[in-house]
């Protein structure tokens, strides 16, 4: 294998920047051989004052022999398993897609698999053995996203396919044995809000607790919280709506808009409790961990961690 053809071509700058002014969440670049080709797009991304993230579709040899420069240069990886198996060989697949996630999972990177996840639904109502199997293997692997492409594009059954995936995956993220892990429990860590998430999930999955709520203006420290595999959901919380769309692609992360300029530090923790419960997804008697910086609105400042309980929160 081994294409010769560049990353980024004339046509794909000029795309990047029309997409970009779109106001979209991700941009996925096809074929990078290496992190400069990631590079080069965040380039024209900040070029525009874009906060666009860029998702590195790994379809290429060269790809996979620099598969970890290109994970940290990304903001996540798609597995696009088609063209690559035309580069290594169908049979390298499997082993290559393992490979991806666990690097990926190990720098704090979202991970999506895709191509021919549910083939057969483009012309049947239910999916074949092996694609349940297959997307089912996916979720247990710890991915962020399972996609579809041809099947709901051109597909005859668009619904009936979505719907049986969801199921899918609902079913496979119920087994008890996948819903904790020991992901970096040995690990140092360099940053303080890295340090809290992993101490707030640690906490969650050994303490009854019913949700993680965490103040984020990037969404960061959700992120490295989904690393974390938990039967419990995180709610990021942020001001911004690109940190909110970006959140929506973590696994087990659901944004919320909050804006934390809006209200006093001494109210916080009530008012934070008070806009979930109005949404109906937390319950009075339920604990709760809150983590959140002491100077409110300012990225990567998330420093504490507090355990709260739903309707005796002053």
């Amino acid at each position: 294998g081994g294409l010769s053809a560049p990353a980024l071509t004339d046509k794909d700058r000029v795309d990047i920047a029309f997409v970009n002014a779109l106001n979209v969440d991700y941009i996925a670049i096809s074929f990078p051989r290496s992190a400069q080709d990631i590079l080069e797009a965040k380039r024209l991304v900040d070029a525009q004052s874009g906060y666009t993230g860029i998702i590195a579709k790994i379809e290429r040899a060269e790809a996979v022999k620099n598969i970890d420069e290109i994970i940290k240069a990304s903001d996540g990886v798609m597995v696009a398993r088609g063209d690559l198996a035309v580069e290594i060989g169908d049979a390298e697949v499997p082993l290559v897609q393992k490979e991806i996630i666990k690097k990926a999972r190990h720098q704090d990177k979202p991970v999506i698999v895709a191509t021919q996840m549910m083939e057969s639904m483009i012309h049947s109502t239910v999916p074949t053995r092996a694609e349940v199997s297959d997307v089912a293997n996916s979720v247990l692997e710890n991915v962020d996203a399972v996609m579809l492409s041809a099947e709901t594009a051109v597909g005859e059954y668009p619904i009936e396919v979505v719907e049986a995936m969801s199921r899918i995956c609902v079913t496979a993220e119920k087994t008890p044995k996948y819903q904790k892990s020991h992901h970096r429990m040995e690990s140092r860590f360099d940053r303080v809000d890295q340090a809290i998430a992993m101490a707030t999930m640690y906490t969650a999955n050994h303490l009854d607790i019913s949700a993680v709520i965490a103040l984020t203006e990037s969404g960061e420290t959700p992120l490295m919280m989904s690393r974390i595999r938990t039967a419990m959901p995180i709610y990021g919380l942020s001001r911004f709506p690109k940190a909110l769309g970006r959140m929506s692609l973590y696994r087990g992360v659901y944004p919320f808009a909050f804006d934390v300029l809006s209200c006093s530090r001494a109210e916080l923790n009530r008012r934070v409790v008070a806009v979930l419960e109005a949404r109906d997804v937390l319950e009075p008697g339920a604990r709760v961990i809150l983590t959140k910086g002491d100077c409110l609105g300012e990225g990567g400042g998330t420093n504490a961690m507090k355990i709260l309980v739903v309707g005796a929160v002053s």
